[in-house]
């Protein structure tokens, strides 16, 4: 299904005019659609990390968020940390709840579906056996990852769970997720 125009000028908290005006530019200039983003990381002690988020480089240019965002991720005491934070994979199911949930408003939006409630439950399964390196077997990832959505608004069911499929399928987070991503890991010694 493809997105269509709707005259409302602000739905579900979204601006269609600019979100259509995105999507007119990036088709007339696909050059403009490519971002990087960034996280820099430092390690405060033990298993606890602080990262920010300030720059990326966006539409030709580099670019800064209006603020600076500031994480913390540590692991919880039972797993060797000072619970200053949620563990790493905790991050990943938050992103991949928030990218579906943004998506899901922007659909929604853009189709002239008004939303009144989007909840989400995500929960990934993990064994430390893999992270542990006590048997090779085991994926040190999840081994899967489950979402629930409650998805309510004034269309048809059938109409919310082709937005929410309309989101899974063009959510950045889930094929980050879903597809083998190359990671180049470089070192610094200086």
């Amino acid at each position: 299904m493809s997105i269509t125009e709707t005259s409302d000028p602000v739905r579900n908290g979204v601006d269609t005019a600019t979100l259509f005006a995105t999507l007119d530019a990036v088709k007339e200039a696909p050059e403009a659609g490519g971002f990087q983003f960034r996280a820099h990381s430092q390690w405060v002690g033990g298993t606890h990390s602080r990262s920010t988020i300030t720059d990326f480089f966006g539409v030709g240019e580099e670019r800064a968020h209006e603020r600076t965002w500031v994480f913390d991720a540590d692991h919880p005491a039972v797993l060797v940390g000072t619970d200053q934070g949620p563990t790493p994979v905790e991050f990943v199911l938050h992103a991949l709840a928030s990218c579906l949930t943004a998506g899901l408003a922007n659909i929604a939006a853009a189709r002239g579906v008004t939303l009144t409630e989007v909840r989400s439950t995500v929960a990934g399964d993990i064994d430390l056996n893999g992270i542990l390196g006590l048997d090779p077997s085991v994926r040190n990832g999840y081994q899967g990852i489950t979402v629930r959505f409650t998805v309510k608004g004034d269309a048809p069911a059938e109409k919310l769970r082709a937005i929410v499929e309309q989101s899974r399928a063009r959510s950045a987070v889930y094929d980050i997720i879903t597809n083998q991503v190359p990671v180049t890991i470089e070192v610094d010694p200086g």
